[in-house]
C-alpha cells in the first residue's frame, strides 16, 4: 500500500503505517465482526440463510475491503474500496433496522452498534481525505 499517515482528531498526521495491520480503521471494523455475530446469534433458525447470512456477508466485508484496498499499492485503488467499505456499513445498518422491525433483536442493541459503525464511518471518511490531500499534493508536484 505504501506508507498512509492517520490523522488523529486535531487533524496531525501522527503514525505512518505500512498494512492494513496497522489501520485503526481496519482494527475497529474487524471488532464489528465479533459483535454482529453475537447479535445473530440469537436470530430465529429460519433467517440463517437470509437475513443473517447477509448482515454477516456485510460485516465481514468491511474490513475485507479495507485490506484488499490497502493491498492494491495504489492511493486511488485503496480510496475505491474505502468507499465500498463505506458502503457496505449503510447495507448492514439498513439489515440491522430491518432486524429491529422484525423483532429480532432491540433497539438498544442496535443503537449501540449503530453508532460504532457511525464512529468507524467517519475515521473511513477521514482517511478518504486524508489521502484524497496526499494525491493533490502528488499531483502539484508533478
Amino acid at each position: 500500500m505504501g506508507s498512509v499517515y492517520l490523522i488523529n482528531p486535531k487533524n496531525i498526521m501522527t503514525q505512518l503505517v505500512r498494512s492494513h495491520l496497522d489501520l485503526k480503521i481496519w482494527i475497529n471494523s474487524r471488532e464489528l465482526v465479533g459483535e454482529l455475530y453475537r447479535i445473530t446469534k440469537q436470530f430465529p433458525a429460519e433467517e440463517r440463510f437470509d437475513l443473517t447470512s447477509q448482515m454477516r456477508r456485510a460485516v465481514i466485508s468491511i474490513p475485507s475491503n479495507i485490506a484488499e484496498g490497502a493491498a492494491r499499492g495504489g492511493t486511488k485503488e485503496f480510496i475505491r474500496f474505502l468507499y465500498i467499505a463505506s458502503g457496505s456499513f449503510s447495507e448492514l445498518e439498513t439489515q440491522l433496522l430491518l432486524s429491529v422491525d422484525l423483532g429480532y433483536c432491540s433497539e438498544y442493541e442496535v443503537d449501540d452498534f449503530r453508532e460504532k459503525i457511525s464512529r468507524i464511518r467517519r475515521q473511513i471518511f477521514a482517511t478518504i481525505r486524508q489521502l484524497q490531500m496526499r494525491l493533490a499534493k502528488m499531483k502539484s508536484v508533478v
